[in-house]
């Protein structure tokens, strides 16, 4: 009979280490916006575009909840941020960008599919470069401005020639060129040193949330009545705030000169 070997010789056993599910809430979320994404782009290959830009929005919607979730729980990891990086790449860059292109670009060749690559190319450098300004400043407050539009207000942006054209039947159909044109605007937008307005640093006085309030159950109301006027508008809006950001960014720079 052989020796038995040594205990003190045996490789140490690892233990199980159980994990709350609710600790993995945010990053289900997360999958759930991936699904979502990848769920558009189906959708938009098959031309019923109105339910693919319904699946962005979900897709939206998650993005902002996940990290809130994270948060709440004290649950952030490393993988969840890799996880939601990835997802905002694919809901934000790619499914977007591609249902631009079967909605626009199908019948223009590769000049369509020039401006398709740009744009998600422009927002994956805007990903990284978040990603990395995020990690370099994890101990210094929030910014009031962001630099470039964020992905999600970019996919948003990018989809506005679809919404017009949904929202206004008798309009003569938008130029392929223009649109084109359009995209890549709104792609360097996205990489540029622009200031826009942070979500998270803006404030609003007790007394006045009730306003609030009320306000985004007329906004929600619009949107089920009326959804593609009220993307059309919403997008409009952004437009002006990004210009109304730039003016009071420079008038601080010059204050502090």
């Amino acid at each position: 009979m052989g020796e038995l070997p040594d205990p003190d010789q045996l490789p140490p056993v690892r233990s199980r280490r159980e994990l709350p599910i609710v600790q993995l809430l945010p990053n289900l979320v997360t999958v759930g916006a991936i699904c979502a994404g990848l769920t558009a782009i189906r959708y938009a290959t098959s031309g019923n575009f109105n339910v693919a830009v319904q699946l962005l929005l979900l897709a939206a919607v998650l993005d902002g909840l996940d990290g809130s979730l994270a948060r709440l729980l004290k649950s952030a990891s490393a993988l969840g941020a890799e996880l939601d990086s990835l997802a905002d790449f694919l809901n934000f860059g790619i499914a977007p960008a591609l249902l631009m292109y079967f909605w626009a670009f199908k019948d223009m060749g590769n000049l369509g599919w020039i401006a398709v690559v740009i744009y998600a190319l422009c927002c994956v450098l805007r990903l990284a470069r978040f990603n990395v300004g995020t990690k370099a400043s994890d101990t210094e407050k929030p910014s009031r401005h962001f630099e470039g539009v964020p992905s999600p207000a970019g996919a948003l942006l990018v989809m506005l020639p679809l919404f017009v054209d949904r929202a206004f039947d008798g309009l003569p159909p938008i130029p392929d060129m223009v649109i084109a044109a359009y995209m890549l605007g709104v792609g360097l937008l996205m990489i540029s040193r622009m200031p826009t307005w942070s979500l998270k640093s803006l404030t609003i006085q007790r007394e006045n949330v009730r306003f609030l309030y009320v306000g985004f159950v007329c906004f929600l109301a619009a949107l089920i009545s009326f959804p593609w006027l009220t993307l059309m508008a919403l997008d409009l809006l952004y437009l002006v705030s990004l210009v109304w950001a730039w003016r009071q960014w420079r008038s601080r720079s010059q204050e502090q000169v």
